[in-house]
């Protein structure tokens, strides 16, 4: 492509192509192929679908569309048929040949199969802004995600796709870009939240004859989906920001780093770049303008360090990632020792909106010093387990409750984590703090990349500080003493608490320690590594105290702290229990009450799954 003209022809001629006749009603079935729904057999799904449509002759008036996720994960494989916006959810493949021939021949939608949140009182199907999981949403990062074919540029261009690239190249200045980037208070989106006009301007003031763009799309904390799912459903999104950031600095080459277990992501990041090269929109001369630029995927490992810039661009260069000491920083030494500019998946996917919608179009989200968006992939104990964008400064109880329903089988809430192992937990008492960058660090966590997870009161808090260091100590590089020995020290120290042969002199080591390896460590990982176990120290001490002082767990988590008695006015003497238990501990005549050997018990839990009459006891 080699005019900006083309962009309108492109999506003229494609909008044209879709259903040539008008003289019946045209449908146009969505169906996710996002990592979630393909693991709900989605694939199968899309092909029963078109082998039905066929067997009907209908295929001149029905348009099937793979496309990338909806967010609402735990109901995949997710089908939505417009124009009715018709929401069918766990389809299943029985159920497709009576979705063609009721709603797509006959008109009218299988209401028993559709999620049920969408049929209005009336009857009628609601709009999903109506639905309750959609309703506060806010959808920019994902307003394509669901929407179109991810595998199309030509779909790509039909919703202004590259129309922000082709502005920039032919109106406008590098300064005036930088300019507009920092009026609309862009912030990077992995988790520090440092500004992105900035930054930009910082590489682009910087000296070098070679200047890198790169794309960190590294996401490795447990839980987290937000950068696979903008890479699954709107891959050109990121090549479009990644492409107008190289032009502002004075790039001509980029790198994604995507982790090698994002099979999905990589494969429609390879197609989508393929195809910007054919359409002209990556290559040289893009828009006749003289701007050459050319991107190139990088396969992580899965290192969690790698998420660290200064690793990321060792790994990048072909080196062990490791990070190194700062300054220098990349935008004057990067890839290759070059001046480099690095953001997210999210953050460059935020760049064609801005340049094409304005700063106050941006700035009307959000809060004043945290503007705009932030998708978060929600998991744990909540109803409706997903992937969420809401305006920053929204509350914790709204995403909670309002859009995810609220916790799952009728348990309490008892804290959230965010901000993955980096991070630490908001409890009750803060569900209603706005989240944005600084609200978090106040409450002792963070940001992150944008994963929360929720927990109930089944949940021990010093297991989940323990299962989030577990985590930090295998990723470490081990490049630096403190994260290296000292989160091996804090592990150790919460495995014994957790077997019952903690002190209450360990508490204060944990956070003398935890304090020591902030301060000591040489990048992000390890400063923020005890971030999990100092939050959870400072709002639920007195489960930490029960643990050293009662060798008591309260959430009956911890294995070695828990007790099995059988109750002796519930048991009937079954002997189920008995007949089920791998040690052969317990002991009893039948229809008299049993005992326990407490000393040959392995805490295993059998009996208690087994035991139909609540007879025995977790104490």
């Amino acid at each position: 492509m080699r005019t900006v003209e083309e962009l309108d022809i492109i999506k003229g001629q494609y909008e044209a192509s879709l259903h040539p006749d008008v003289s019946q009603k045209q449908y146009r079935i969505h169906v996710c192929k996002g990592t979630g729904c393909n693991s709900s057999k989605s694939p199968e799904i899309l092909k029963r679908f078109e082998e039905e449509i066929e067997k009907h002759g209908i295929g001149d008036r029905v348009t099937v569309v793979k496309t990338g996720c909806f967010g609402l994960c735990a109901l995949g494989p997710i089908v939505i048929i417009h124009p009715d916006n018709a929401f069918y959810s766990q389809v299943k493949m029985e159920e497709i040949p009576r979705i063609v021939e009721e709603h797509l021949v006959n008109g009218n939608p299988v209401k028993e199969f559709l999620y049920q949140e969408t049929i209005a009182e009336a009857g009628h199907i609601k709009p999903l802004e109506e639905v309750p999981f959609y309703s506060k949403q806010k959808r920019v990062i994902l307003k394509n995600c669901g929407e179109i074919n991810p595998e199309s540029i030509a779909e790509y261009i039909t919703v202004d796709g590259y129309k922000a690239l082709a502005k920039v190249l032919t109106g406008m200045s590098r300064e005036e870009v930088i300019q507009l980037i920092k009026d609309a208070g862009l912030r990077g989106r992995g988790g520090a939240g440092f500004p992105t006009g900035i930054k930009w301007e910082f590489t682009y003031k910087a000296e070098g004859d070679v200047k890198y763009v790169a794309c960190n799309a590294d996401e490795g904390d447990p839980g987290a989906f937000m950068n696979r799912s903008v890479l699954e459903g709107d891959p050109h999104a990121v090549i479009e920001g990644m492409a107008i950031a190289a032009y502002v600095i004075g790039a001509s080459k980029g790198f994604i780093y995507v982790r090698a277990e994002y099979p999905i992501a990589v494969k429609r990041l390879k197609l989508a770049i393929e195809q910007a090269k054919q359409y002209g929109v990556l290559g040289n001369d893009i828009f006749g303008t003289g701007f050459n630029f050319e991107l190139e995927i990088r396969l992580g490992a899965g290192a969690f360090v790698c998420g660290e810039e200064t690793a990321l661009m060792t790994s990048i260069a072909g080196n062990r990632g490791e990070p190194r000491v700062k300054p220098p920083f990349p935008a004057y030494k990067g890839i290759f020792g070059k001046p480099t500019v690095l953001n997210n998946v999210e953050t460059y996917a935020n760049v064609p909106q801005i340049i094409l919608k304005g700063v106050d179009w941006f700035r009307s989200m959000g809060t004043e010093k945290a503007p705009g968006t932030k998708v978060f992939a929600i998991g744990g104990k909540v109803v409706h387990v997903g992937l969420v964008e809401v305006p920053m400064g929204t509350t914790l109880r709204e995403i909670i409750f309002d859009i995810c329903g609220g916790i799952a089988d009728g348990k309490k809430f008892k804290a959230a984590q965010t901000g993955g192992p980096s991070g630490g937990c908001i409890t009750e008492e803060n569900l209603d703090t706005p989240i944005d960058y600084e609200s978090l660090i106040a409450m002792g966590t963070m940001m992150g990349s944008g994963g929360i997870i929720v927990m109930d009161e089944d949940d021990c808090m010093v297991d989940i500080a323990k299962f989030f260091l577990e985590f930090t100590v295998d990723e470490s590089c081990g490049k630096c003493t403190p994260c290296r020995i000292g989160n091996k020290r804090l592990y150790e120290i919460l495995e014994k608490i957790t077997q019952g042969k903690g002190k209450e002199e360990d508490l204060e080591r944990l956070e003398v320690l935890g304090k020591s390896i902030i301060a000591g460590s040489l990048c992000g990982l390890g400063k923020s590594s005890p971030n999990p176990i100092l939050s959870t120290l400072r709002y639920f001490k007195d489960e930490y105290i029960a643990h050293v002082r009662d060798k008591k767990c309260p959430a009956h988590v911890c294995k070695s702290l828990k007790e099995y008695r059988i109750l002796e006015d519930k048991c009937i003497g079954c002997t189920l229990c008995a007949r089920n238990c791998p040690a052969a501990c317990i002991t009893g005549e039948t229809k008299k009450a049993h005992l326990i050997d407490k000393d040959k018990c392995t805490k295993c839990g059998v009996c208690h799954s087994k035991c139909k009459f609540g007879a025995i006891e977790i104490r």
